[in-house]
């Protein structure tokens, strides 16, 4: 029986790297999932733009680059960017969190 190709993953370009300094931040959306990616002290990291406690939109909060946190502007939880778990209540539940890709200059999410 002869193997399946493996689908590529899909990748979105977002911004080119030089144009997202360290501390910086911007969002898209892709398939109405708004999208935060984030310089934290050159690591591009990217996460759901969603607090999962009441659905605020996480990427106004403050960033933490030293910790690589963004802060829930409506109620304070902190989210690690790496991961999309919750360091601190009242969000108990992860958001998603995307493998970001830099080719050349141009920074990628990859999507599915």
């Amino acid at each position: 029986m002869p193997e399946e190709p493996i689908a590529a993953v899909p990748l979105i370009d977002v911004c080119p790297l030089s144009d997202l300094p360290p501390g910086a931040r911007v969002t898209l959306e892709h398939d109405l999932t708004d999208i935060v990616v984030v310089n934290c002290g050159g690591e591009i990291l990217a996460i759901e733009d969603r607090c999962s406690h009441d659905d605020g939109p996480l990427g106004e909060g403050p960033l933490d680059v030293a910790a690589c946190t963004l802060e829930c502007p409506r109620h304070g939880s902190l989210f690690d960017l790496r991961t999309g778990r919750p360091r601190t209540l009242p969000a108990y539940q992860p958001v998603d969190t995307f493998p970001v890709v830099v080719d050349g200059d141009i920074i990628k999410l990859e999507v599915d």
